[in-house]
Formats: structure tokens, C-alpha cells, sequence
């Protein structure tokens, strides 16, 4: 009891020792330290979409504390998300299936449009994510065991695990003096083209090239598997050459030769559908207001047993928008209802925002685009930038259909309250495209997500903290004598025995 009588006695002293500037100066730093760490926590949780402190409590303090992270239920045995090994939620939420990156179907050409991106504003369109894919890719698809035995493959096997785009493009100029490789002049015809002229001409020259491949290959399939890995290798090869020369048609506006190209390479290899070459023929088609074709290729890819895109979702709203979109009227519709094919086309709509909720902001230009990445997220903003860099302008050329959109598309939310818990015509929406497009989209765009996050307890407690904080410094300035007659009592009661025994 001395004890607690000593300190009591030492504490009011000090009180009393305190001069109102103090509590000034006391008052005024602690609300511009809870002010520095409210604009950090904002700013995080902006580019990051979490909070710091919750972050570095659930990836540090609480193992040490014994914790197990358990967020988003997937770190229950059995769950598709579960993993033994997974450091943190962030490799957890990697793991789910439904957030697999896809290659771009109708990506762009490095050198003859990112790089000149790149000249004229002086940022980079890909991400080194984006860019590792597509080596992965390139590895996969343009090698294979047996290149060490042919010297300029074994070149280029190298060059396309280069990092350096120059030392790849020497690489493949090394290459093709040793002999007329088609991946070399692949390589130059993506990267050191600077036009879509250019790069056609390459990709001529590595078509005459890689069919030579393809019938050699093709006659000793049979004789092995090394020969059978050389021949499906030499056929990847020849399909990624048409594709972009059909592609490269159709940049250059020779349409109707681009779908005859694509149809061809559809029929002559069928099997490759890993390609997707129907989303390059469906945007083809509908530059060539070719309705009908359309419909027809839906009728083939759009089935419940095949996997969905947002390409496939949305053409199908947007064709059956096209027959209702010119004289739809919203007034009118509440006024009468909504016919039969004006209900189809809003569900088609709402079936297609389910999908992919991001489409909507760019096709009504509520968002900017940017160039679409090398890869995308399907669900996820990196799909929805490549469908409307390419799609928007078919929307707009059908008349009403953006209207119609705009009127329609939010009402999809009505019907999915919690889309992350249950879907409506899909599975729930995964959880993780958030992060994964981070990785594929360049850190000047902002990440469009869904559903709107709420924000994060700590960024509201240190908003109220910076508040109370604010208000007590600016009440002391005011009030300097009073607020320190304040801050005196309120210690002293605590410190006085005689009040702590009554109670």
C-alpha cells in the first residue's frame, strides 16, 4: 500500500510539473502520427486490397502466437483450395482452379504494338509476370528433347529462355544462319517487327519453313517417342504461324481472308482447341456484321460442357440484344413490360455480367482501357480489358445495345447478393482474381474489383484514432489552460486510494 501511496504521490507531481504547451505539442503529434499511418493504410490498401497491420498480424504475429490462418475455409482437408505446404493465404487462394491463367487469344504483338506503346508513352503495357508466362509458353510449345541434336533449335531452345529481348533477338539471327528455323523467325517477327507488315512477311517466311517441319515429322511420328515429341511440337508450331498470320489479315483489314483462314486452320487441326482460335474467328466475323456465322459458332461453343469466356457470354448478349436494342425504350418497358425477346436479351445480359461483372465499366466507358495483357484471368479485369479492347466497337455499331446494357446490367447484383458464397448460372465468383490480376496488369491501372471490398477494421480505427486525436489538439490549442486542469484530474483519480476504496 506505501507502494501504491509513493506512486500515486510521484505521478501527481509530475502533472503538476506540465505546462499546457505540453500537452499542446502532445495532442498535435499524436494526431499527426495516427494521420501519417491512416494515409499509409489507405494507400496500401488501394494498391494492395488488405490492411498492413492486419497483413503483418496474420503473416507474422500470429503464428508466433500459435494462430492458424484459416481464410476462406480452404485450409480444411479436402477443400480445393487445401495446401499442406502453403506458406500464406495468398498461395492458398493460388491454388483454386478456377483461377488459372489462360493465354490471351487475341493478344498483341510485342513489337509491332507494346513496344510502340512504349515509345510514345514511355510505360511498360506488361508486367514481368505476363512476360514469364509467355516464356513458359514459348518453352512448352516451340521445344521440345530432341532440339539439342539440331543445332539451330538447340539455339533457339536457349533464346527462348532469355530474358534480354535483344539477346533473343540475336539469338535467332544466330539461328537462321545455320539454317531456316521457323521458331527463329517467330521470335523476330513478335519482337523486332516494328509493323504489322513486317511481321506478316516473317511469318511467311516461318510458315514455308515450319510446313517443311510438319511433313518430315509427320512421316516418323510412328518411329519413337522422341519422334512423336518432335512431330506434336512441329505441329504447335505450324498452328501458332497460321493463327498469326490470320491475325495480321485482320489487323490489316483483309477480314474476309482471315476467317477463311481460321475456318481452314479450325477444320485441318480441330482437336487444338487449348488455342481457342474461335474467339479470333468470332471477332472476325462480327467486324464482318456477319450475324448469322456468328450464331453458328455459338451454337457450337457456347454448350454447358465446354469451358466459358467472356468473349462467348457477351456475343451471345450482344446478339440477342441486336434484336430488340434499336427500339428499346426503358420508359416504355416499365410501362408495358417486357416482351419475350426483350426478357432474353436482359437475361442474356445478366448471364454474361455473372460471368465477367468487369465487362459492363469499359463497354460504357465508365473505365479507361489499356492494352490487354500477353495472359488473362477468366472471371477476372484482365479478361474483361481484352474483350472490350476488341469488342467494344462491334457493342457500339449495333444501335441501342449499349443503352440497353446500361440499363439492364446492374441488375444482376440483385440477383447474386453474396457472389463469392453462391452463384446463380455459375459457380460462385472465385475469390482470388483480385490478386492474380494484380500480377498481370501494370501497376498504372486500377484493378477493378468485385465484390467491393468493405474497408478493413483497422483503417476505421485509425481514422477514429486520427479524429479523436485532431479533436483533442485543437481543443487544447483553444483551451490550453482547462484541457490541462483536465488532464491532471482524471490521473489523479485513478492515483487517489481513497477513491479506489470506494469504490
Amino acid at each position: 500500500y506505501s507502494w501504491f501511496l509513493l506512486f500515486s504521490f510521484s505521478v501527481s507531481m509530475f502533472l503538476n510539473t506540465l505546462t499546457p504547451k505540453f500537452y499542446v505539442a502532445l495532442t498535435g503529434t499524436s494526431s499527426l502520427i495516427s494521420g501519417l499511418i491512416l494515409i499509409f493504410e489507405w494507400w496500401y490498401f488501394r494498391k494492395y486490397g488488405t490492411s498492413f497491420i492486419e497483413q503483418v498480424s496474420v503473416s507474422h504475429l500470429r503464428p508466433l502466437l500459435g494462430g492458424v490462418d484459416n481464410s476462406a475455409g480452404s485450409s480444411e482437408p479436402g477443400h480445393p483450395a487445401y495446401s499442406e505446404s502453403a506458406p500464406n493465404s495468398l498461395c492458398v487462394c493460388l491454388l483454386l482452379t478456377e483461377c488459372k491463367v489462360w493465354r490471351n487469344p487475341l493478344n498483341l504483338f510485342r513489337g509491332a504494338e507494346y513496344n510502340r506503346y512504349t515509345w510514345v508513352t514511355g510505360r511498360e503495357p506488361l508486367t514481368y509476370y505476363d512476360m514469364n508466362l509467355s516464356a513458359q509458353d514459348h518453352q512448352t510449345f516451340f521445344t521440345c528433347d530432341t532440339d539439342h541434336l539440331r543445332p539451330a533449335d538447340a539455339i533457339m531452345q536457349k533464346a527462348w529462355r532469355e530474358r534480354n529481348p535483344q539477346a533473343r533477338i540475336s539469338a535467332a539471327h544466330e539461328a537462321l544462319e545455320l539454317n531456316e528455323c521457323a521458331t527463329a523467325y517467330i521470335l523476330l517477327a513478335e519482337e523486332e517487327a516494328t509493323t504489322i507488315v513486317e511481321a506478316e512477311k516473317l511469318f511467311k517466311q516461318a510458315l514455308k519453313a515450319g510446313e517443311g517441319c510438319y511433313r518430315r515429322s509427320q512421316q516418323l511420328q510412328h518411329h519413337g517417342a522422341q519422334y512423336e515429341a518432335q512431330h506434336r511440337r512441329d505441329t504447335n508450331v505450324l498452328v501458332y504461324i497460321k493463327r498469326r498470320l490470320a491475325m495480321c489479315a485482320r489487323k490489316l483489314g483483309r477480314t474476309r481472308e482471315a476467317v477463311k483462314m481460321m475456318r481452314d486452320l479450325m477444320k485441318e487441326f480441330p482437336l487444338l482447341s487449348m488455342f481457342n482460335i474461335h474467339e479470333n474467328l468470332l471477332e472476325a466475323l462480327l467486324e464482318l456484321q456477319a450475324y448469322a456465322d456468328v450464331q453458328a459458332v455459338l451454337a457450337k461453343y457456347d454448350d454447358i460442357s465446354l469451358p466459358k469466356s467472356a468473349t462467348i457470354c457477351y456475343t451471345a448478349a450482344l446478339l440477342k440484344a441486336r434484336a430488340v436494342s434499336d427500339k428499346f425504350s426503358p420508359e416504355a418497358a416499365s410501362r408495358r413490360g417486357l416482351s419475350t425477346a426483350e426478357m432474353n436479351a436482359v437475361e442474356a445480359i445478366h448471364r454474361a455480367v455473372e460471368f465477367n461483372p468487369h465487362v459492363p465499366k469499359y463497354l460504357l466507358e465508365m473505365k479507361s482501357l489499356i492494352l490487354p495483357p500477353e495472359h488473362i484471368l477468366k472471371r477476372g479485369d484482365s479478361e474483361a480489358i481484352a474483350y472490350a479492347f476488341f469488342h467494344l466497337q462491334h457493342w457500339k455499331r449495333v444501335e441501342g445495345a449499349l443503352n440497353l446494357l446500361h440499363c439492364t446490367w446492374e441488375g444482376t447484383f440483385r440477383m447474386i447478393p453474396y457472389p463469392l458464397e453462391k452463384g446463380h448460372l455459375f459457380y460462385p465468383y472465385p475469390i482470388c482474381t483480385e490478386t492474380a490480376d494484380r500480377e498481370l496488369l501494370p501497376s498504372f491501372h486500377e484493378v477493378s474489383v468485385y465484390p467491393k471490398k468493405e474497408l478493413p477494421f483497422f483503417i476505421l480505427f485509425t481514422a477514429g484514432l486520427c479524429s479523436f486525436t485532431a479533436m483533442l489538439a485543437l481543443l487544447t490549442h483553444q483551451f490550453p489552460e482547462l484541457m490541462g486542469v483536465f488532464a491532471k484530474a482524471n490521473p489523479s483519480i485513478l492515483c487517489n486510494p481513497n477513491v479506489c476504496c470506494d469504490y
